[in-house]
Parts: structure tokens; C-alpha cells; sequence
């Protein structure tokens, strides 16, 4: 995955299927101090101290469909070949977090990608996670909660049309306000 925003996509759609009811996902931009952070926390189903230790293992899934299991693996190295860091943590029946860092101006750091189109198809999935999403650079700070958002459309779907279009509008014109980095 070279984008950062597919590694969100693919981690939060983890949580989902760990019946994850809130999806937080926080990002820092410090171009200043060469950091770049990513955390990703849910209240899901959590995994054991074993399943933490093998997460990174890309021969390791808890799926039974497939035998690999490259999304953490992969987004460890990434952030591993920018001199960064890899936390993750767990407790079963409470949630889990993670907490990846990565060297804002190294040449290797993946792109953040589309995080408007991440943030619409996770705002919509059919479990109905919630997603409250931070972003915060230099220039400023934007937030989406879908909490918020159901309560001012009071009962209509965010996979509506006419929603999803106001939100893509909406979502990038404030990481365009805020700058965030390509």
C-alpha cells in the first residue's frame, strides 16, 4: 500500500469487523520535528497478547478465508523504512490501539492519499461504526464525528447521494483549508 489513507481504510475496516462501535482515528502533522503520527483506537472486540505479538507477522491472519495477513506488516515496514515507530496494543473485550509514526521528510514516507474517499466509505459501512476523525497541521485542526452529522440529518443515511457529495465537498475542502501534506 503506498498511501497512507489505504492503510487507515484497511485498518479501520478490521475494526469494523471486530464489531468496533467507535472508530477514532488522529492524525499530527510536525513537518518542524520530521513527525508525522497515526493512531487509530476502537472499542472492538480486542485480541489476546498472542495475537498482538503474531499482528505484525504477515503469514499471521485471524481470518479463515485467507492464510496472510499484509496490512500491519506492511504499513510496520512502511513506517520502519522512514526511521519511524510501530505501537500497537490490545485488551480483549475493550479495544485496541495504534500508534504509528513516521519521518515527515523522508523520501520513503508513503502519501496520505485520499482521506476524503477513506473517510466517506468508512462514514457509510453498513455496521454503522461510528468514525471521529482528527487531522491537525500547522495551519490548523478539522474534525468529523458521524455522531454528529446523523444528529443534524436527523434519521437520513450518509450513503445518500446527495449526503455522501456534501460531505466529499465538505471534508475536502477542510483538509484543503488546513493544508494537509500530499
Amino acid at each position: 500500500m503506498n498511501e497512507l489513507a489505504l492503510h487507515i481504510l484497511d485498518i479501520a475496516q478490521n475494526s469494523i469487523r471486530a464489531n468496533a462501535g467507535l472508530i477514532e482515528i488522529r492524525i499530527h502533522e510536525k513537518p518542524d520535528d520530521n513527525l508525522l503520527q497515526m493512531e487509530i483506537e476502537d472499542n472492538g472486540k480486542g485480541m489476546s497478547p498472542q495475537q498482538v505479538e503474531q499482528a505484525a507477522n504477515p503469514f499471521f491472519t485471524s481470518r479463515t478465508k485467507r492464510k496472510v495477513g499484509l496490512g500491519l506488516p506492511l504499513l510496520k515496514q512502511n513506517a520502519e523504512q522512514t526511521e519511524g515507530s510501530f505501537q500497537l496494543h490490545s485488551e480483549e473485550n475493550k479495544g485496541t490501539q495504534l500508534q504509528v509514526n513516521f519521518g515527515f521528510h523522508h523520501i520513503d514516507r508513503p502519501v496520505l492519499g485520499d482521506m476524503a474517499g477513506t473517510l466517506l466509505i468508512l462514514a457509510a459501512n453498513e455496521k454503522q461504526a461510528e468514525i471521529k476523525y482528527s487531522h491537525e497541521t500547522p495551519k490548523g485542526q478539522f474534525e468529523f464525528d458521524t455522531r454528529d452529522i446523523k444528529k443534524e440529518l436527523d434519521g437520513i443515511p450518509l450513503s445518500t447521494p446527495e449526503i455522501r457529495k456534501f460531505l466529499n465537498e465538505m471534508i475536502r475542502e477542510n483538509l484543503e483549508q488546513i493544508q494537509i501534506s500530499e
